[in-house]
């Protein structure tokens, strides 16, 4: 709380809103948290939320404790991934907004806050970063090991405003595909992770070969190796080669993946 403030303004009863004191409950809140990675792609349709939320669970299962925020308002799976779409948020008027508890892993999303999931959400800029800021400020996401947030695909408000929100180091990890079409946009995703001064932790090459389930052989149906020559001509790590696997597919669209995540590869951070 900012010594300029009494602990009782007139527009809240826990000082939430307070313009003096609203970054030092945020800074308070983001302090509690080790490490934030932002997973971003500049491409849309490379399965950067079955990353994201691949990461959250792969972390979470290791022991760590984990929260995952999916701030693509927009177009929100991840509740579909994790087969949480019948629940609901609950909040207090003490704590704010309590995220879904899933073992070692909290979880929260826009989608679980609309009454209908089919609803559009039609939001300008700014609306965007304040919902962002309530997001990370007004949630009881405790102490955390890692915070996982899942953005859409480009370099616009919403990743903005996170950066510009969240104090201290963020990390980032960029998912693409090996096709060119991928990695030119790809390209300036990282270029804004650099300008922003984003610690890179390295590339996620998705969708990288189809492994035959008949025979066995890989095809690569999006050229080869794109990612692996992306992350060595920017000096960065490979974090996985991910192949297009209709079991994993499958488990996103049931909402099983966190029961099968021990099946698939390991994303190595």
């Amino acid at each position: 709380m900012s010594e300029n403030c009494s602990g009782s303004c007139g527009s809240c009863s826990s000082c939430a809103s307070c313009g003096s004191c609203g970054e030092d409950k945020l800074a308070k809140k983001m302090g509690l948290i080790s490490r934030k990675i932002l997973v971003l792609s500049g491409k849309g349709g490379v399965g950067k939320s079955s990353v994201a939320a691949t990461i959250a669970l792969q972390l979470a299962a290791s022991g760590r404790k984990v929260g995952l925020l999916d701030c693509d308002f927009h177009g929100p799976s991840l509740p579909t991934i994790l087969g949480v779409t019948h629940k609901k948020l609950d909040y207090s008027e003490e704590d704010g907004i309590i995220p879904l508890p899933m073992g070692n892993l909290k979880f929260l999303s826009v989608g679980l806050l609309m009454d209908d999931p089919d609803q559009a959400i039609v939001w300008r800029g700014p609306a965007k970063m304040g919902v962002i800021k309530q997001l990370l400020e007004d949630t009881l996401w405790g102490e955390l090991d890692d915070l996982v947030l899942d953005f859409p695909p480009g370099t616009g408000d919403e990743i903005l405003s996170a950066c510009q929100l969240i104090p201290g180091e963020k990390n980032a990890i960029v998912v693409t595909t090996p096709q060119e079409v991928s990695l030119a946009d790809c390209r300036k995703c990282l270029d804004f992770c650099r300008k922003l001064e984003l610690n890179i932790l390295g590339i996620v090459e998705n969708m990288s070969s189809f492994v035959c389930p008949d025979c066995g052989k890989a095809h690569a149906l999006f050229s080869a190796d794109g990612g692996k020559q992306l992350a060595a001509s920017y000096d960065l790590k490979l974090l996985a080669q991910l192949p297009l696997d209709p079991k994993f597919m499958a488990a996103c669209d049931s909402g099983t993946l966190p029961a099968k995540i021990a099946e698939f590869p390991v994303i190595s951070l």
